[in-house]
C-alpha cells in the first residue's frame, strides 16, 4: 500500500528540487552566506542528491551506505551538473518496481559523535524512500533560508513536510 505513494512522493521531491535549482543563477547557487554557515545551496542540494544516489545506486545489491556518498564538488559547484544528476535519479526512481520496496536492505549510517565505525542496521527500500524524502525537506527548508537571505522568492510549501501543509490546510479550512 505504501508504494502507492512513496514513489509519486520521491518523484515529487526530486522535481521540487530541480524546479527551484532551474530558477537560480550561478551566482546564487554558489554562495555562501556566513549564516548559512559558509554552506552554498549547491552543498545543501548536493547532499541530498548523495543520500538519493545511495538509495537508488544500482549497484546497492541490498545494502545503503550513506557515510560512502561520492560528495562530487562539480554537483555542488555547477547547476548543469546537478540538474543532470536530479535527472537521472529521477529515471532510476521511475524504473523501480513497486516489489522493491519492501525488499529488506543493510544500512550503514554514522550516527556518533564518539565512535568511527557506523553501525549497519536492517530496514527496507520503502522505509529508506520515506527517509530519503524527509532528509530531503529539511535540507530545503536549508535551502529556502539560504534563498530568503539573498532574496529569491522560493514557491509556496517548499522546504516545508508534507504533514505540515496538510496541517495548515485543515486548519484554514476549520477556520473558513
Amino acid at each position: 500500500m505504501a508504494s502507492v505513494f512513496l514513489l509519486p512522493a520521491l518523484h515529487a521531491v526530486l522535481s521540487q528540487g530541480a524546479s527551484l535549482i532551474e530558477s537560480l543563477d550561478d551566482d546564487a547557487y554558489t554562495e555562501k552566506p556566513a549564516i548559512a554557515g559558509g554552506a552554498s545551496i549547491g552543498a545543501h542540494y548536493r547532499h541530498c542528491l548523495d543520500h538519493f544516489s545511495a538509495l537508488l545506486s544500482e549497484d546497492t545489491a541490498g545494502f545503503i551506505d550513506y557515510d560512502a556518498r561520492k560528495r562530487d564538488p562539480r554537483i555542488e559547484n555547477e547547476r548543469g551538473v546537478a540538474l543532470e544528476m536530479t535527472h537521472r535519479l529521477q529515471d532510476l526512481a521511475a524504473s523501480m518496481d513497486s516489489t522493491i520496496l519492501r525488499s529488506p536492505v543493510s544500512v550503514r549510517c554514522g550516527v556518533s559523535y564518539c565512535e568511527k565505525e557506523a553501525p549497519v542496521v536492517t530496514s527496507s527500500v520503502e522505509r529508506e524512500v520515506m527517509f530519503s524524502i524527509s532528509h530531503a525537506v529539511h535540507h530545503y527548508a536549508l535551502i529556502a533560508m539560504i534563498c530568503r537571505t539573498q532574496e529569491i522568492t522560493v514557491p509556496d510549501g517548499f522546504g516545508v513536510a508534507p504533514s505540515t501543509l496538510h496541517y495548515r490546510n485543515e486548519s484554514e479550512l476549520s477556520r473558513s
